[in-house]
């Protein structure tokens, strides 16, 4: 038996999992990778593009690709793929969209100029 069926196996299906269960999940998988300071931010009513928002900083634009294609690869596996990806030939922020959860990795300066903590936190 293959790893990856181990994993499947392993884990339920996120196809019907609310946005609150995927963003976690993500952030599950971010945290394996050692991203660093995740959140998961709850901004429903505060935007109407997503209802959670999933933050990770990167240490270097390699490991900012290698957290998004952890998350697209291990929440694939899971049932959910994302809508779309942007960023890949970006080293500073990548941010992968699953619709209802959007996933932001950056580079420490990015984060700090961005400030998606502040803007959307409680």
């Amino acid at each position: 038996m293959d790893q990856n069926q181990n994993v499947t196996e392993a884990l339920p299906s996120l196809e019907n999992a609310s946005p609150r269960e995927l963003a976690e999940a993500i952030a599950e998988v971010l945290d394996s990778k050692k991203g660093r300071d995740i959140k998961v931010l709850c901004v429903e009513g505060k935007t109407e593009i997503a209802d959670y928002f999933v933050l990770c900083t990167g240490n270097t634009g390699t490991q900012i690709k290698a957290l998004a294609d952890e998350t697209e690869y291990r929440i694939g596996l899971r049932g959910v793929n994302p809508y779309q990806v942007e960023g890949r030939d970006n080293n500073t922020w990548l941010l992968v969209d699953y619709s209802n959860v959007i996933v932001h990795i950056f580079n420490r300066e990015a984060r700090e100029f961005y400030n998606l903590d502040k803007l959307y936190g409680d």
